[in-house]
Parts: C-alpha cells; structure tokens; sequence
C-alpha cells in the first residue's frame, strides 16, 4: 500500500510504498478525517508526528467518499455538487461507484496530511530545506485575510500573493529575441471594499431613492388624473340623463 503524504506548511508532496503490516496496522478501520498518531505507526522516524486521512483509492481507482459508512465499495445515485462526481448537464444525475469511508486492506494508496511535525525531519516532506511558496493565492479580500490571519484594519493589497514572469521581448526579426523582462503580476482582489466602491454603493442608494420617489409621485399624480377623468365622465353623464329628461318633456 502507498502513503501519499502533504505538508501544507511548505508544500511539500511525498508517497511512499509501505508493505510493513505493523505500520499499515494503524490505519485500519479508521475514517476520513481520523488523525492518525505517528507513535502507532511503530517506526521511529514518524514518532510525535500527526497525520490526517483526507482519502484514498482502492485497487481499480475507486476514490473513496466522506459520509459513506462501509468498508466496501458501493453504486450511489449523485447529482451536482457531491463529492466524487462531476455533472455534464443541468439536473443530471447518475450512479457511479465509489469506496466507503472506512480504511481497509483492499485500499492501494491512502492520502494524508501532516498535522503535527515530529522531533525528527522526514526527508523530502518536512526537511528545513524545503520550500515551495504559494504560486497562486486566494483572490478574494476575506479569504486572504483569512490566508494571514489579517484584521479589518491591515491592508490587504499588501499581502497579495505575486508572481515573477521572465520574458524575451520581441526583436528586430521573428527569429531574434529582444532583452529580457521581469514582470510582477498580481490577481484583482475580489470584494475589495474601497473609498471608490463606498462612492458607487451611495450612488446606488441615491438612484434607488430617487427611482422610488418618483413611481409615488407618479402614482399619485396618475391617481389625482384618474379622480379627475371619472369626475368628468359622471359630469357628462349627469348633462346627458339631464338634456334626455327635458327633450321629453318638451315632447
């Protein structure tokens, strides 16, 4: 059985083929999300360390799916927005198989991650020497405050995850290549509050304020023309029931 382990400290990935029963012992019977203590795990280099199972496959590729209860695999009817399954059309659904919950014997690669660093460095995963920095960073001015554990004071634009881009620029010919150039790009915070976009939400108020104002001034303009209409309109039949009464009493 493989062990793919990750540290999120440092992005760091590593699997490593394990056929010693005593240290696959540990894992057996265990759940998703169960923190497995590296003490169990009877090896000296995963001692004080803690992992969590976060999935796995079994022999044929099967993923396993949190929530399902079983050792085994089973055929469960998905639809969109469930683990284990993607929709190719609106409201499809459809039956797949997938690995229950549960670690067993029949699983050929267990996915963990490290929780707790051990006393001893494990080569390729938790050595000082390791140092893959996030390419990518979250976009959205909560989650990267969330990222940084910033507080509504700090300005986020500061801590924006930035990337280098090296390039040739373009010579002379198609087939030469201009000096080089370094360029830092940075993603467009999302639901960044500014003093601009405060400026657009008053402007929206005052629209809405305005659009309200007038649909009551309009209706009660369209009510007082309404009143006036049927005012005529009884005036003019009043005149005609009139002008009918003395045109037969002349007759």
């Amino acid at each position: 059985m493989k062990l793919n382990f990750a540290n999120p400290a440092n992005g760091a990935q590593k699997t490593i083929d394990i056929e010693d029963e005593n240290i696959l012992r540990c894992f057996y019977d265990q759940r998703m999300s169960s923190e497995i203590n590296g003490d169990d795990m009877q090896d000296p280099l995963y001692a004080g360390y803690t992992f969590r199972i976060t999935g796995g496959n079994d022999a044929q590729g099967f993923p396993m799916k949190q929530g399902v209860l079983l050792a085994r695999r089973v055929r469960l009817l998905l639809k969109k927005g469930q683990s284990c399954y993607r929709s190719r059309r609106a409201g499809e659904r459809k039956r797949k198989s997938v690995r229950g919950c549960i670690v067993g014997p029949d699983l050929a690669i267990i996915n963990l991650v490290v929780v707790k660093v051990g006393p001893n460095p494990i080569p390729g995963l938790t050595s000082d020497d390791i140092n893959n920095p996030l390419r990518l960073g979250p976009k959205r001015a909560s989650k990267i405050r969330k990222l940084f554990d910033l507080d509504k004071s700090d300005d986020v634009r500061k801590y924006v995850v930035a990337r280098k881009t090296t390039f040739h620029t373009k010579g002379k010919t198609q087939d030469e290549k201009g000096p080089e150039k370094t360029v830092v790009k940075r993603p467009k915070i999302q639901r960044l509050v500014t003093p601009l976009s405060k400026q657009h939400k008053r402007r929206r108020a005052v629209l809405q304020r305005r659009a309200r104002e007038r649909a009551v001034a309009e209706k009660a303009a369209y009510q007082q023309l309404l009143k006036q209409r049927n005012a005529e309109r009884r005036a003019s039949e009043a005149a005609r029931r009139s002008s009918r009464k003395r045109s037969r009493k002349t007759e």
